[in-house]
């Protein structure tokens, strides 16, 4: 009941104060079945994308039937995913052609599915990269639906949603696939396929008339900076999955009946615990121990044998990082999707950053195999300390742009994480360029002009400027009036939050 009264009162704060009781009603049982229909389409297409064409163990599995490698395909169908991605933007512009080009991409996925229960030829390839192409541009017009079908302070449950019941799916799928026949689990594939389809029908065409809007067109450059770092780290973070598709893999390989279900047991795990921990927890240390989790991972892999007991170990540390830092990553995409009035690009732009990481881990770790046996492993630790090092700005740059995200908390000794919530309180104002509101981060934080212009690769010259500016547009003259304007805004919020 909780929940279902935040959304209320979130739909009378967002649409016309002049709405019934029954209209608010109406509107919030709307919405929730929207998300809910949302949330199935995407659930079953993406079973379909994980355990076929994206590296998955229906593709493996029919390989080796034929005696042919699966790694001949892999790279092509990501290129083509990639491609995809990038191309939905520009030619899908709202709901209504989201909605006829996700039925006509899940359609022609069932017929390319269908190819493959012939003996292997040029078709395989053909439909293989012909339907990455359009499930590419399927999962970012879905972008549309994740903003207009979801409130935006739920969004991060919506995703940690779709991401559990896809994998749960797949591991189904895997199973049918490996145990029973490679056939079976792509007959079985094509039904979540048909299934999604049907459900995709009921999706609304257009968003609800009395939604506002928040699209803001084209990205301000102070906005676009956010999302290339994001874009950036999701690129970095995501070698090591490439890293693991080609070399942990592999190596437990022999460990048929173990793989085929528990691989994504701990991503699932971590989504959960993810979704339902308290709003008040402080996410952004968990980020930092889902780095360590990977390094350990690799490490565990590098010292360890390759006994189930082995595998156990390094799959759960790399997987269950795996998961804290897609529910991250998905669920900022999904905050930022108000940022322009085209889902799609944003979806698009984002994800194809997690493609383009997975395909340059799955060609590093190609090139490293055939090399010294512990390159990949050493690599994989390379990429873990370039992340430890992109988080930092990240997060700075994410915390000052979106408010309020669950992952967003700072990690100060201030209580209650006042920091970010002072600062967020300040920016709403909007006086602040980027610069200047890392810059009063920093000040706040108790860091002098040569601490800042250290972090920052500034001088301390253009760091008294930035000060003077920012002193000038808040009306204060010194650090302790700075406080002091940002404690009197966040006061009164804090007091109206807590009758």
């Amino acid at each position: 009941m909780g929940g279902a009264n935040k959304r209320k009162s979130l739909i009378l704060c967002e649409g016309d104060e002049s709405m019934t009781e029954k209209e608010v009603n109406q509107r919030a049982t709307t919405i929730t079945n929207h998300r809910r229909l949302s949330v199935i389409v995407f659930s079953l297409f993406f079973s379909w994308l994980l355990a076929f064409p994206f590296e998955g163990r229906i593709l493996y599995a029919l390989a080796d039937d034929y005696n042919i490698s699966a790694k001949s395909f892999v790279f092509g169908t990501l290129a083509a995913h990639f491609a995809g991605l990038l191309a939905c933007g520009f030619f899908v512009r709202n709901m209504r052609t989201a909605k006829r080009l996700m039925l006509f991409s899940i359609a022609f996925c069932i017929a390319a599915s269908a190819v493959f229960f012939l003996t292997p030829s040029f078709l395989w390839r053909l439909a293989l990269i012909s339907a990455a192409f359009l499930v590419g541009c399927c999962v970012a017009a879905w972008g549309f639906y994740f903003k207009g079908c979801t409130p935006k302070n739920e969004r991060i449950k919506t995703m940690a949603d779709c991401l559990i019941f896809s994998n749960l799916l797949m591991i189904l799928l895997n199973m049918a696939a490996i145990h029973i026949s490679p056939h079976i689990g792509l007959a079985f594939s094509m039904i979540m396929l048909a299934m999604a389809c049907l459900f995709a029908l009921k999706l609304p065409k257009e968003e609800a008339p009395e939604a506002p809007s928040s699209g803001q067109g084209e990205i301000s450059v102070g906005k676009a900076d956010p999302l290339a770092f994001l874009c950036l780290f999701v690129v970095v973070i995501t070698i090591n999955s490439g890293l693991m598709y080609q070399v942990q893999g592999p190596a437990f390989a022999h460990l048929t009946w173990l793989t085929s279900w528990y691989w994504a047991v701990p991503y699932i795990a971590a989504l959960f615990i993810m979704r339902n921990l308290p709003r008040k927890t402080n996410r952004a240390y968990i980020l930092y121990v889902a780095i360590a989790m990977i390094g350990f991972s690799f490490i565990s892999f590098l010292l360890l044998g390759r006994s189930w007991a082995d595998y156990l170990v390094v799959n759960t540390l790399m997987l269950g990082a795996c998961g804290v830092y897609d529910l991250f990553w998905w669920s900022i995409l999904g905050e930022m999707l108000e940022l322009h009035k085209n889902p799609a690009r944003i979806m698009g732009v984002g994800l194809a950053a997690n493609v383009l990481g997975v395909l340059l881990g799955g060609l590093i770790g190609n090139a490293a195999a055939s090399g010294q046996s512990h390159s990949p492993t050493l690599l994989a630790l390379g990429v873990v300390c370039v992340t430890l090092i992109l988080l930092p700005p990240l997060h700075a740059r994410l915390t000052i742009l979106l408010k309020n995200h669950a992952y967003l908390t700072t990690i100060t000794e201030m209580p209650d994480q006042a920091q970010t919530q002072l600062i967020c309180a300040f920016s709403i104002t909007e006086k602040l360029t980027e610069r200047e509101g890392e810059i009063t981060a920093l000040l706040i934080k108790g860091k002098t002009y040569r601490m800042i212009a250290g972090e920052l690769h500034v001088s301390e010259n253009t760091v008294k400027t930035h000060v003077k500016n920012i002193y000038s547009k808040a009306g204060v003259q010194s650090r302790t009036e700075l406080m002091n304007l940002l404690l009197d805004v966040h006061i009164p919020s804090t007091e109206s939050e807590n009758p």
